[in-house]
């Protein structure tokens, strides 16, 4: 029974850390990670003026519609130069999102007083060594010129256009290059006036997401792609998949070799109540009976074991989700603690798992207790 217990204990709180960790590390990327996304099924942008995508932005469960368009930009900032991601974007995207949580240094400012800001990824700030405090230096950005030919001057090939950065967020690896300008300045400095390369669209809470993923993208057809968070990050969601079913599995391992000492447990108990047996099929028990005497224990053993361990295992994530007293060690990370989330999935199967073990150990215990049990009867 202790075995059982602390194996259920073990594998409900390690599945709730994971549960947390999960749930801080898609909380980062769904900050900029929109609930849908469409992308042009073919080529880099599409025309957003059409009928369709009018109707999408006025439904009422829409928080945030907001038109994206995006490029690769040769960075310069005094002496040095980087390769970033210029992403423009229009006014909704900043509407119901916290993304201060996101700031490094400075602020999320992308307009005030009329002039345009840009807010820059933390890789952007370190190689370039931007001082986002500096109001005399801004940031350079060069884009090809479409339609340019060979010239003399290499200079009148692109469209440079200066901006001044107002802050620096570090949220996930791809934000690291990025450099995020209101969209009237992407179209000026990528010289396109109508195109976008992308629309995000963030829902209300308790809007079914699922449900409106078919709506639109029956409606789209096949000239556009809409994918959900889980499609926009598929190898985030796989790792994060992947470990939590090798863990869940290695735990459950082990569990399983704690309930099948329950057979050792029950074949000791066997043969330490032989006169026992023997007289209670003296009296008229018969095998079932018998049977069912040893199997209701090893489910007992089994079943108490695991609903104790459960209980204590829910109980140690509540204070941890309230007190935190398991830290991290001393490292510069988002959280001090270890994260808990509960789920209630993780119980059920958690408990279904030691069930079904339990079943399959307890009935094999119970068959030895009527193995021979004519001789047994005989001998006493």
């Amino acid at each position: 029974m202790l075995g059982v217990f602390v194996g259920s204990a073990a594998l409900i709180i390690i599945l709730s850390v994971f549960n947390g960790f999960e749930t801080l590390v898609l909380s980062m990327y769904n900050t900029f990670s929109p609930e849908l996304r469409i992308e042009p099924a073919s080529g880099k942008t599409f025309d957003p003026s059409a009928a369709v995508f009018e109707s999408i932005k006025q439904d009422d469960r829409v928080l945030n519609y907001a038109e994206v368009l995006q490029e690769k930009a040769l960075l310069r900032y005094g002496s040095g130069q980087f390769i970033g991601v210029v992403k423009g974007v229009s006014d909704g995207f900043i509407q119901g999102k916290n993304l201060d949580s996101t700031v490094l240094e400075g602020s999320f400012t992308l307009n005030h007083d009329g002039e345009d800001y840009a807010v820059i990824g933390s890789a952007v700030q370190r190689y370039l060594s931007v001082n986002v405090k500096d109001p005399l230096r801004g940031l350079e950005i060069y884009s090809p010129r479409k339609g340019a030919q060979n010239s003399v001057n290499p200079a009148e090939e692109f469209n440079i256009t200066t901006i001044y950065p107002a802050g620096v967020i570090q949220s996930q690896q791809e934000l690291d290059n990025l450099v995020i300008v209101p969209l009237r300045f992407a179209r000026n400095l990528l010289n396109e006036e109508k195109q976008v390369s992308l629309i995000e669209i963030n829902y209300k809470t308790g809007s079914p997401i699922e449900k409106i993923h078919k709506e639109i993208e029956k409606s789209l057809g096949k000239g556009y792609v809409v994918k959900n968070r889980g499609q926009q990050n598929q190898l985030l969601y796989k790792i994060l998949y992947t470990e939590k079913l090798a863990i869940f599995l290695i735990l459950t391992f082990v569990l399983v070799i704690a309930i099948f000492n329950i057979i050792g447990s029950l074949t000791m108990l066997v043969i330490d109540k032989r006169k026992d047996i023997a007289i209670l099929s003296s009296l008229g028990a018969n095998r079932n009976l018998i049977r069912g005497i040893f199997f209701i224990e090893g489910m007992m053993i089994s079943m108490l074991g695991c609903v104790g361990g459960l209980i204590v295992g829910y109980l140690f994530c509540i204070l941890q989700q309230r007190y935190g007293f398991i830290k991290m060690g001393d490292f510069n990370l988002i959280t001090d603690s270890y994260p808990v989330t509960l789920k209630w999935l993780d119980f059920v199967i958690v408990l279904g798992t030691v069930l079904t073990v339990s079943v399959v150990a307890s009935y094999i215990s119970s068959r030895l207790s009527v193995k021979h049990i004519e001789s047994i009867r005989d001998d006493l």
